[in-house]
């Protein structure tokens, strides 16, 4: 029997395994991405937990998907300058996988891989039109227009991350102030939470510690939340207006802790989308649980190579 090895690559972490048609992960293993070395090392790593999980599952190889941080160029498989990874920037994953294996390779950027991954097995799959958004270390997203993933000029991704919300906020690694991620990401939570004097130096601070203290009545803490609630409702709400899409699913470790949240946030999106129908556009979390990325990841393959349309596999 075979299935699809999946691979997604993240600026943490290295997530490989095997799915099979249905969306089911067979097998699994991780490793840290920044301890893999450079591409050529990172390459055989690769290779090696995708044999070690196909023989775990007791399946072959029939092709490989891939979903990564970016940016990457699906249509070339190569990795651009990435920020997370300098040192893979430039190789040829698609080409290097495919001549390892001798099967069909497919990549998206991680984001994308989500949306294809939710469209067909996940909290889209009765959707047409879809954005799919993950918070954590960043803010990613993918967009399915009449069950197509949409891609930009030359084949590109969108950055929805990099919408600006305020232009006197915090400086962003694209180079304006103010855009979402600053405001929205997990470090973002940290960082304003550093800056006050009551936790001035705190060592150790995340986005889900955050969640927590304000769970134990922190006041500082609940202040954070009410913040990260008013901006992920914001740049959500130009998504809606710019897209009017049938469904958002949210996905991400901040959203592991700020999912129980979801009403105050859309509360926050009706304020702004007064002239759309909001109440025509759904607000989920994902449900593909721990495995989404990978799910997404082996999608992508089905989504090239496989001529399967979005939602009508389920």
């Amino acid at each position: 029997m075979t299935a699809i090895g999946a691979v997604d690559i993240g600026g943490t972490k290295i997530a490989v395994g095997m799915v099979d048609d249905a969306g089911r992960v067979l097998a699994k293993m991780e490793a840290p991405s920044q301890s893999a070395g450079a591409w050529m090392e990172a390459r055989q790593l690769i290779a090696g937990m995708l044999r070690e999980t196909a023989q775990k599952s007791n399946r072959s190889i029939a092709g490989i998907g891939i979903g990564s941080t970016g940016p990457v160029d699906p249509i070339s498989g190569y990795f651009g300058n990435l920020d997370a990874l300098p040192q893979w920037s430039g190789a040829s994953i698609v080409d290097d996988l495919a001549d390892e294996f001798h099967v069909p390779v497919a990549l998206e950027n991680d984001a994308d891989a989500g949306a294809l991954g939710e469209a067909s097995w996940g909290a889209g799959t009765d959707k047409t039109r879809l954005i799919y958004v993950t918070i954590g270390t960043g803010i990613g997203g993918g967009i399915i227009l009449d069950n197509r993933l949409y891609r930009g000029a030359g084949g590109a991704h969108p950055e929805i991350a990099h919408q600006v919300i305020d232009v006197n906020g915090p400086a962003c690694s694209c180079g304006l102030n103010g855009c979402w991620e600053s405001f929205a990401s997990g470090p973002a939570m940290a960082r304003w939470m550093e800056i006050q004097p009551e936790y001035a130096g705190e060592p150790g601070l995340t986005a889900r510690r955050i969640y927590e203290l304000a769970q134990a009545g922190d006041p500082l803490a609940v202040r954070a939340v009410e913040r990260e609630t008013f901006y992920l409702g914001i740049g959500l709400a130009n998504l809606v207006n710019l897209f009017t899409p049938d469904a958002i699913v949210l996905s991400g470790s901040v959203m592991k802790s700020a999912g129980r949240y979801l009403r105050d946030i859309y509360r926050v999106m009706q304020r702004g989308c007064r002239f759309v129908p909001l109440d025509k556009v759904e607000l989920r979390l994902t449900s593909l649980g721990e495995n989404a990325d990978l799910i997404g990841a082996a999608r992508v393959w089905h989504h090239r190579f496989a001529a399967i349309e979005l939602g009508a596999q389920k």
